[in-house]
């Protein structure tokens, strides 16, 4: 004769180990409310009318998924609030219970993309070469240069350093003006390094640009300016040189600008997508009186679920010239209405609370407040 399998029998006296997983069990209150929370459920089922065809670890398992589901809802909604701030921040500290607080971190490393081309920033790095320039020679083949420094590399120039005199040196020249006179005068007014020492006390700022403007000008027009053209880093040199000289450039490797991957430094893992993100299970103990509820009728909706998968094993049961119909298919299909409704509460409730819907909700009381106060008599004061 096969044992007879024991029921709810109206109490239960739950102890470490006895729930799936035991991610709770050590905590004082998760202990004493799992009790409490298998008797509301056994009562909402109907018990002591009828029998529960339940245990006490369907109970408690239902109560530890509960607090599973509300802790992977409100992770889940921190995740997405907070994935720009938290991407490439240490995976080494549990973030449960910790104010995040927006920074511009990430937003700058995304827009370093951009300083690294313009060459004011960003996270390539810029390097120096140099290359001898021969008398009468117009044209430099650069790959040539990379192949020699840069083995294995691609090489991008980014900036190269063929100028003109400036026009300034020429304008202020070294051999006017350096009377005795003058120059200790200029020295009282810290001038003294500059020349010509009149211009600086004679002549306006304008007059200055003017004819730093005039000389390039003439430089322009009547000269050969100095340029260059770069194509697929073939380098051609403008006027022809007549002398020989070194001429310096900075450029990039390519495959530095092509790597994704930043290495922070520290030899720690990084938050790098939604799977790492160190958002640990939250501790049922300090979960507050709006979570528990939801939590408690997460559980009695789960427990009517396995009552009502228990009972579509058997639909009917015979007896003295009848059978008798039991309700497990309406038990799982009103179950999976209220966990449904349950998850789409609590998301709900999160998104209301999102840092975008709060301070939309702050703008419109501010200009609730302010049409307010615009309607507010004014005083008319009589002197």
């Amino acid at each position: 004769m096969a044992e007879e399998i024991a029921i709810w029998p109206g109490s239960s006296s739950f102890a470490e180990g006895v729930t799936p997983f035991g991610f709770y069990d050590s905590e004082t209150t998760f202990q004493t409310d799992a009790d409490k929370v298998a008797n509301w459920c056994a009562t909402k089922m109907g018990y002591p009318i009828v029998d529960v065809e339940l245990q006490d670890v369907h109970f408690y398992a239902a109560f530890e998924e509960a607090v599973n589901e509300f802790s992977h809802q409100v992770n889940q909604f921190n995740i997405r609030e907070n994935m720009l701030n938290l991407q490439g921040a240490a995976t080494g500290s549990n973030l449960q219970g910790k104010e995040i607080t927006p920074t511009m971190a990430r937003v700058v490393s995304l827009a370093e993309n951009y300083g690294s081309e313009a060459g004011s920033g960003g996270n390539v790095t810029w390097r120096t070469g140099s290359i001898s320039m021969t008398n009468g020679i117009q044209d430099y083949d650069l790959n040539a240069w990379a192949a020699t420094n840069e083995p294995g590399e691609q090489i991008e120039i980014k900036k190269i350093f063929h100028e003109g005199t400036p026009a300034m040196t020429r304008y202020f020249d070294p051999f006017i003006g350096t009377g005795m006179g003058s120059h200790g005068l200029l020295n009282q007014f810290g001038w003294g390094n500059f020349s010509p020492a009149t211009s600086f006390m004679m002549m306006p700022m304008y007059a200055d640009i003017l004819r730093v403007q005039a000389i390039e000008f003439n430089d322009m027009i009547r000269k050969s300016g100095f340029s260059f053209q770069l194509i697929n880093n073939q380098l051609k040199i403008f006027p022809i040189p007549t002398q020989n000289f070194t001429l310096h450039f900075r450029y990039i490797r390519k495959s530095e600008r092509a790597n994704p991957v930043q290495d922070t430094g520290n030899g720690l893992g990084v938050v790098s997508d939604y799977s790492n993100v160190p958002f640990q299970r939250m501790q049922y103990t300090f979960i507050n009186d709006v979570g528990k509820q939801w939590i408690w009728q997460y559980a009695a909706s789960m427990v009517k679920k396995t009552l009502g998968e228990i009972r579509q094993k058997y639909n009917s049961i015979p007896i003295p010239g009848n059978e008798m119909n039991l309700n497990g298919d309406q038990l799982v299909q009103e179950a999976r209405g209220e966990l449904e409704k349950l998850v789409e509460e609590i998301r709900d409730n999160l998104d209301a609370s999102s840092r975008r819907n709060q301070l939309e909700k702050q703008k419109d009381e501010a200009e609730f407040l302010q049409g307010q106060l615009m309607r507010v008599p004014l005083k008319i004061y009589v002197g």
